[in-house]
């Protein structure tokens, strides 16, 4: 398979005790506002912010995520998203990922949403 850009063509789970789907998770902060508007690095990084909250809520954390599905309104800025993915998960084991440009997400304001899968052993 050819080089990838910091994702697996393919992750294999065994003996999982846990599987764990966080929903699409958008730029919107603890008080319920949207943070950043019209910054995607902002908006990226509260994303991840909110993805790792739920993933501590099921005791787990990035290590333990296999698929990261990104949907962005501007699929050209995906080195932005890129670069900020990088400071969570381990770049050494990636997980698996798809990234798809959208004409818009739930309010005008958002620019990214991110779903992941987690699992535990």
């Amino acid at each position: 398979m050819p080089t990838t850009f910091g994702y697996s063509h393919v992750v294999e789970v065994s003996n999982a005790k846990r599987t764990i789907y966080i929903s699409g998770r958008v730029a919107i902060n603890t008080d319920g506002q949207i943070v950043g508007i019209d910054y995607l690095a902002t908006q990226t990084r509260q994303v991840f912010e909110n993805i790792k909250i739920a993933l501590e809520t099921s005791e787990l954390n990035f290590n333990d995520v296999v698929k990261l599905p990104f949907f962005l309104t501007d699929i050209s800025q995906m080195a932005i998203v890129r670069g900020i993915r990088d400071q969570y998960i381990d770049t050494k084991n990636p997980p698996a990922s798809s990234a798809v440009e959208v004409r818009k997400l739930i309010n005008d304001n958002l620019l990214i949403e991110i779903e992941a899968i987690a699992v535990a052993n």
